[in-house]
C-alpha cells in the first residue's frame, strides 16, 4: 500500500468514526497533519480536543493550523479575521509551551519528528524539549508583533480611506456653497478660505497616512497589495473633483485637491480680495468726475480716458466674461460722455453751418445710443443675482441693488428722453439741408425736395442749383443758385427763359445743365426742352452768371441737335454746346458763331 493510498484509507477511517460518533483516534488525525493537510485534518482536530485536553502535541497543530490560516487572510478585507486566527494560533502555542515535557517527548517522540536535529556536541540525533520551547516562543513572539503591524497596516489604510472621502466630502461642501466657478472666486469670503485651508491639509494629512500605510505594510511581508497614489488635477471645476477613490486598487486615483485649494487661495487673495477694493474706488472716481461736470459745468473726457483701467477689466473677465461692475461703470461712463459732449457743443450751436451742426447732433447720438444701449442691456438682466458675485461692491457703492436698479432706470428713462429730443432736431437740421432760404422763398437743395415753384432740373451736391421758377402757370424763369453749408442765399440769379417752349405741363421734358470755371467765379446754364418744336428745332435758353456781377446775359436759341454737354474755354470765353454728333460754339457775348 502505498504512502498516499494509506492516507486516504486513514482518512476514510476518521470520516467513518466520525460518522458512527467513534472517538477519533488522534494517530489518525496526526497522520493528515504530519503532510500538512491541515484544512482537512481541523474539524477532527477540534473535535479531538473537544474530547481530550492532555494532548500537547494536539495544541502545538492546532496553533500552526491557525498560523497558516492567518498567513492566508487579506490583511485589508479580512483584518478582524486573521487576528482572531492569531490570537488562536497564540491561545493554543501557549497551551501546548505549558504542557510539552520530557516525559511527553519520551512517550510521543514520533509526534514532534520535525524538531529532530543533530547535537552538535554528541553528534547524534534528537528532539529537545529547550528546541521546542524556543521555536514556540519564538513563533508566539512573531504572532504578537505581526498583530501589532497587522493593527498598524490596517489602521494607515483605514484612516487614509477616511481622510480622503472627507476630502471628498469637504469639496462637495464648497461646492454646494459655490456651484459655479465664476461664484467661487467672485463670491470668496474668509470663510471659504478657511475651507480651503482644511481640505488642503486634510488632503495632506491623507497623502501621508496613505504613505505610511504603504511603509507599515512592508513589515509584514507580501499581503497581495502594491498600491501608488495618481494625483489628477481638478480642471472641470463643474464635473471634476466629487468621484470616490478605490483604495484596493493597485493604481489609486485621488484628485489633488491640495493643487486646487493653493490655486483657488492664491488667485482669491491676489486677485479677487484687491480687485474688490479696485472696483469701489474706480466707482468712487467716476463720481467724482460727475460732481465736477455739474459743478464746474465742463467737459470730463480727458478725465475719463485717463480713467479707463483696461487692466482691470482683463482680471474681472477671468473670472467673468460679463462682470456686472463693468457694465455699471460704462453706463456711467456713457453718461458723463454724452453730458461732456453736450457741455463742448454748446457755444457751437446756433453755428451757420448746418452740416456742422449735423456732425455735432450725431457725436451727441452716438454717445447718447451707447447710454441708451447699455441702459437697455442691463434693465433686462437679472441685477439681483448677479449682485450676488459682487455683494462687496453693490453694498460699498450702492447700499444695495434696489438703489443700483433705480439708478439704471433713471439713465434708461434720461437716455429716451434725449433721443426724442435729439430726433426732433435731426428732423430740423435734415429739413433745412433740403432747402436754400432766399426772403421768403425756399429753394430745393435736394432731389427729394419738393417745391410748388422751383422746379429744379440740375442739384449738385453742396455745390449748385439750377432750373424753372413758375410763379403761375405763365410766368417762367430760370434761376441759378449756390449751395453753401448755412442753407442762407449766396448766390441767387434769375434769367429770362423761353416762355413758349418752358411751360408747366411741359417739365418732364425739360433738363439742364450747368457747367463752372475751375474758381467757382463763373457759371453756364443751359436750360433745353428735348421735345421738338413745330420746325423740328430743340428750344434751349443759355445764361451766363458771374459770382462777383450776377447775370451777364441770357439767351434764348432754336438749336437742331439734343446738346449732352457744354464746354469753356477761357482763353478765348467761348461757349461750346455739344450734341452726339453736332455742336454751336457762343462768343462771350452769347451770339453764335
Amino acid at each position: 500500500m502505498t504512502k498516499f493510498t494509506l492516507i486516504q484509507f486513514l482518512f476514510l477511517s476518521l470520516v467513518v468514526s466520525a460518522a458512527f460518533g467513534q472517538k477519533v483516534k488522534y494517530k489518525d488525525i496526526f497522520s493528515l497533519l504530519n503532510t500538512k493537510r491541515y484544512e482537512e485534518a481541523e474539524p477532527f482536530l477540534k473535535r479531538y480536543l473537544k474530547e481530550t485536553d492532555d494532548n500537547p502535541n494536539a495544541y502545538l497543530y492546532m496553533g500552526i493550523i491557525y498560523q497558516e490560516k492567518s498567513a492566508k487572510d487579506d490583511v485589508l478585507k479580512q483584518t478582524k479575521r486573521s487576528i482572531n486566527n492569531m490570537d488562536s494560533a497564540i491561545y493554543f502555542y501557549d497551551k501546548a509551551f505549558k504542557s510539552i515535557t520530557e516525559k511527553e517527548l519520551k512517550r510521543n517522540d514520533e509526534f514532534y519528528q520535525a524538531y529532530n536535529r543533530r547535537d552538535l556536541r554528541t553528534g547524534e540525533f534528537g528532539v529537545k524539549l529547550s528546541d521546542i520551547q524556543f521555536d514556540l516562543e519564538k513563533k508566539m513572539e512573531g504572532l504578537r508583533e505581526r498583530i501589532d503591524r497587522v493593527k498598524m497596516v490596517k489602521h494607515y489604510f483605514t484612516l487614509a480611506d477616511t481622510l480622503y472621502k472627507r476630502c471628498v466630502a469637504a469639496f462637495t461642501s464648497i461646492k454646494k456653497a459655490y456651484p459655479e466657478e465664476q461664484s467661487l472666486y467672485l463670491r470668496a469670503d474668509e470663510n471659504l478660505l478657511k475651507k480651503l485651508n482644511a481640505l488642503a491639509v486634510r488632503f495632506d494629512s491623507c497623502v501621508k497616512t496613505f504613505e505610511n500605510y504603504r511603509s507599515s505594510s512592508t513589515t509584514i511581508g507580501r499581503t497581495g497589495y502594491d498600491q501608488a497614489l495618481s494625483l489628477n488635477d481638478i480642471n472641470n471645476y463643474a464635473t471634476d473633483g466629487t468621484s470616490p477613490a478605490n483604495f484596493f486598487l493597485d493604481d489609486v486615483e485621488v484628485w489633488n485637491y491640495r493643487k486646487f485649494a493653493d490655486l483657488v487661495k492664491v488667485a482669491v487673495e491676489k486677485d479677487v480680495f484687491p480687485m474688490r477694493d479696485m472696483l469701489v474706488s474706480y466707482d468712487v472716481e467716476i463720481n467724482k468726475l460727475r460732481e465736477k461736470l455739474n459743478k464746474d459745468s465742463v467737459s470730463v473726457k480727458n478725465e475719463l480716458t485717463k480713467l479707463i483701467d483696461k487692466l482691470l477689466l482683463e482680471k474681472l473677465k477671468k473670472y467673468d466674461k460679463d462682470p456686472l461692475p463693468m457694465d455699471v461703470f460704462t453706463l456711467k461712463v456713457s453718461d458723463l460722455e454724452y453730458r461732456s459732449t453736450l457741455l463742448e457743443h454748446k457755444s457751437h450751436r446756433d453755428s451757420a453751418d448746418i452740416h456742422y451742426r449735423r456732425k455735432l447732433l450725431q457725436e451727441e447720438l452716438q454717445h447718447l445710443n451707447k447710454l441708451d444701449s447699455i441702459a437697455t442691456k442691463m434693465m433686462g438682466e437679472d441685477i439681483d443675482r448677479e449682485a450676488e458675485d459682487y455683494a462687496h461692491f453693490i453694498t460699498s457703492a450702492y447700499s444695495n441693488t434696489v438703489v443700483l436698479k433705480s439708478y439704471i432706470k433713471a439713465l434708461k428713462e434720461y437716455a429716451e428722453r434725449e433721443k426724442r429730443k435729439k430726433a426732433s432736431e435731426s428732423l430740423q437740421i435734415e429739413n433745412a439741408l433740403r432747402w436754400i432760404i432766399a426772403a421768403s422763398d425756399s429753394i430745393p437743395a435736394m432731389a427729394d425736395a419738393s417745391s410748388m415753384k422751383y422746379k429744379p432740373l440740375v442739384i449738385v451736391e453742396e455745390k449748385y442749383t439750377a432750373g424753372l421758377h413758375y410763379t403761375d402757370s405763365v410766368e417762367v424763369s430760370g434761376y441759378f443758385a449756390t449751395i453753401v453749408p448755412s442753407r442762407v442765399i449766396d448766390i441767387k440769379v434769375d434769367f429770362p427763359v423761353d416762355k413758349q417752349n418752358f411751360k408747366l405741363q411741359e417739365l418732364d421734358s425739360i433738363k439742364g445743365i450747368v457747367s463752372a470755371d475751375a474758381g467757382g467765379q463763373l457759371y453756364f446754364v443751359l436750360l433745353y426742352n428735348e421735345k421738338e418744336t413745330d420746325d423740328g428745332k430743340i428750344a434751349a435758353t443759355v445764361a451766363k452768371i458771374y459770382r462777383s456781377d450776377g447775370l451777364a446775359w441770357s439767351t434764348n436759341y432754336q438749336l437742331d441737335f439734343v446738346p449732352t454737354e457744354i464746354l469753356f474755354k477761357p482763353e478765348t470765353s467761348e461757349l461750346t454746346l455739344k450734341g452726339d454728333t453736332q455742336q454751336n460754339v457762343l462768343d462771350k457775348n452769347g451770339k453764335l458763331k
